[in-house]
């Protein structure tokens, strides 16, 4: 009974592999791709960045979740991990678009930019998700 149910913890940790390593990547392209240091400004207990990095961070984790669940393979989930990371740092640019100093708004501590931001964030997270039924 215990061998039946550990038959698949070779594939969980397969996908749980990849997906911190997504995640970390996804950290490291993200704050590259801001203008603002977040891990910094976290450090500093600016609340408006973590709450922008929080939501935008969960708004990647879910597509995540969606390709590990319809990923047929590793490499689909790779590349389907990928495409929510991008979709992730687009959104960030158009907001920026929409709020050309959004940078400056969260780095000074402005939550209704944070919020915006994790708002659209999010949003695009769901959607994504949704939209993958490969």
């Amino acid at each position: 009974m215990v061998a039946s149910s550990l038959a698949g913890l070779a594939d969980f940790l397969i996908f749980f592999v990849l997906a911190v390593a997504l995640v970390g990547l996804y950290l490291a392209v993200y704050t590259l791709a801001s203008m603002h240091n977040e891990f910094a400004l976290i450090r500093e207990n600016v609340i408006s960045a973590a709450t922008a990095l929080g939501f935008s961070l969960v708004g990647f984790a879910l597509p995540l979740a969606s390709a590990i669940v319809h990923a047929q393979t590793i490499v689909d989930c790779l590349v389907w991990g990928l495409v929510a990371l991008a979709v992730q740092i687009l959104v960030y640019w158009l907001v920026r678009i929409a709020m050309p100093n959004l940078s400056q708004r969260i780095a000074g501590g402005e939550m209704a930019a944070a919020l915006f931001l994790g708002a659209a964030s999010l949003a695009a997270g769901i959607i994504n998700a949704a939209a993958m039924t490969f």
